[in-house]
């Protein structure tokens, strides 16, 4: 029996929409209801989960957890209690910051309250709107963030192989990041270790919860760490293809026919 489900948000759990759909919520709700944990498992910040986590029931609950920032963060959902945190330290992200302005993307520097977005397109704004909450910068330096806690670096760009090619020029500064990417338009880049699999298995130790009695599902390459990691790793029908040979199960439906609720009811519920 799965005591643990970890679930990416964007392409997997949510339809386009930004929202849960009604199956969704269900399968979910069902979940609880056994005891099961179903923990949000994100690229994104802890603090813009929150309407998700009103629409599935699990906000501000005791003992009820979110993975977030990639797995640099987990927190529990009572009050956003901090219990890891495992981010940039600010030369690597200032290094990140400088190259990325070489190239044509939006920078996102995500820190524990807040995403700032260097070279904002009107494209990449509106992908945005209704996901995460973020501020606009033009500064050419990290300077103003010395002190805070920098979870990630993410580089922006719709052009798949044009980002492949920015890892590619890395060179040695590639081998201090986990590197992953999200979404078909990101380039993401965490301190090297730390990713959703990473995560996953942290919050398992300290829920004294076996491997095998973990689930992931996702559909992109920041999910891939959790998938071959999970006692079961699932992949959206949407899933980049060039990882779907990695995952366990292939669900018969995307994310906007409720391709969550098809796998927790095949593998557990039912």
């Amino acid at each position: 029996m799965y005591k643990l489900v970890a679930c990416d948000l964007d392409e997997t759990l949510l339809s386009d929409d930004t929202h849960v759909s009604e199956e969704n919520r269900y399968a979910i709700k069902q979940l609880h209801k056994k005891g099961i944990k179903f923990v949000l498992a994100t690229g994104r910040g802890y603090r813009s989960v929150q309407q998700t986590l009103q629409e599935i029931g699990l906000a501000n609950l005791a003992d009820e957890y979110v993975i977030s920032f990639n797995g640099a963060c987990i927190t529990e959902n009572k009050n956003n209690r901090l219990i890891e945190f495992s981010g940039l330290e600010l030369p690597i992200a200032e290094k990140l910051y400088r190259i990325g302005q070489k190239y044509d993307v939006c920078i996102h520097v995500y820190t524990k309250d807040v995403v700032y977005v260097y070279n904002m397109n009107q494209d990449e704004r509106e992908y945005m709107t209704g996901r995460h909450e973020f501020v606009e910068i033009t500064d050419k330096t990290l300077e103003f963030l010395d002190g805070a806690s920098i979870a990630k670096v993410i580089f922006g760009n719709t052009d798949q192989a044009y980002l492949q090619t920015i890892e590619a020029e890395l060179g040695t500064l590639a081998q201090q990041l986990d590197i992953s990417y999200s979404s078909n338009r990101y380039l993401e880049f965490n301190q090297n270790g730390i990713n959703k699999g990473y995560g996953l298995m942290k919050l398992a130790g300290l829920l004294a919860i076996d491997a095998k009695e973990t689930m992931a599902l996702g559909d992109n390459y920041n999910d891939l760490s959790m998938i071959k990691v999970a006692g079961l790793g699932v992949g959206m029908k949407n899933t980049n293809p060039g990882m779907r040979a990695e995952c366990d199960f292939i669900t018969e439906n995307d994310n906007n026919h409720n391709g969550v609720a098809e796998a927790l009811s095949k593998f557990i519920l039912d």
